[in-house]
């Protein structure tokens, strides 16, 4: 674990810095196309990783409540320490992850891009084109920080696509449902639901009944469009009341599956 200042002097722990920064970039564009935030609203980060939005968050709105949850435990480790190193005794985070049942589930670890960890680590086995894609726009898009990226020749992605999945670790971790979640803390109101969670997502739009979509009002979250999942999203927030979707490529992943959806209702 290390201790690292992001761009505007900001103390995160993290386990890798430039991850770090990159989160901390990719998260400034969550809060826009209606989706918007206010004083004690309560958050549900799903697929928090180490906790850089809960951190931001907290700093920015007061009285806020965040529930963030990290299934990987050495990555849940420094989710705790941001969590505390934040002062919001109301970011409340958990080691456990969310899908559509309860359960324990098998998560795949890459120590070298802690990030990429997921449930379904075939997403990016199966589709080689579109992890390295991917990776490509990591590269392309990093932050001005990492000028040197724009330097780096294409043909060695492949060869930095491999590196960053060597060395995995097979992990076993709780999971539980968001609608078990909110009925056993008597949430009234989730005023923002952030999923980014490597493959699962639809899984954690499944966990949730149709009572409880309606005090969901607002939807960030990503998606690998494999298997159809961005009109499977589409599809399940349109019938539970989100009537503004706005689906966006981030600069640089024009060329991947991942596409970001901003629901609102």
């Amino acid at each position: 674990m290390k201790k690292i200042n992001l761009n505007d002097g900001t103390t995160v722990y993290c386990l890798k810095q430039n991850e770090a920064i990159v989160l901390d970039d990719h998260i400034k564009g969550y809060l826009k196309y209606g989706i918007k935030i206010n004083n004690g609203d309560v958050i549900i980060d799903v697929g928090a990783n180490i906790g850089i939005l809960g951190l931001r968050l907290s700093q920015i709105y007061h009285n806020i409540t965040i529930h963030a949850f990290e299934p990987i435990p050495e990555i849940y480790k420094v989710l705790q320490k941001n969590s505390a190193i934040s002062l919001n005794k109301k970011f409340n985070t958990y080691m456990m992850g969310i899908s559509n049942t309860n359960k324990e589930l098998q998560f795949t670890y890459y120590p070298n891009s802690p990030a990429l960890s997921t449930a379904q680590p075939e997403i990016w086995s199966r589709d080689k084109n579109n992890f390295i894609a991917a990776v490509q726009g990591n590269i392309t898009s990093a932050p001005k920080k990492f000028w040197w990226a724009k330097f780096i020749p294409q043909f060695i992605t492949p060869l930095i696509a491999k590196y960053l999945t060597s060395n995995s670790q097979t992990i076993t971790s709780t999971v539980i449902t968001l609608n078990s979640f909110i009925i056993e803390n008597n949430l009234e109101k989730v005023n923002l639901l952030k999923i980014d969670c490597e493959g699962e997502e639809i899984n954690v739009l499944h966990g949730i009944s149709d009572a409880n979509w309606k005090i969901i009002n607002n939807v960030v979250m990503e998606v690998n469009d494999v298997e159809n999942n961005l009109e499977k999203a589409t599809t399940i927030l349109s019938k539970n009341g989100f009537n503004n979707i706005q689906i966006e490529k981030e600069k640089g992943f024009e060329k991947t599956k991942l596409t970001n959806i901003y629901a609102s209702k």
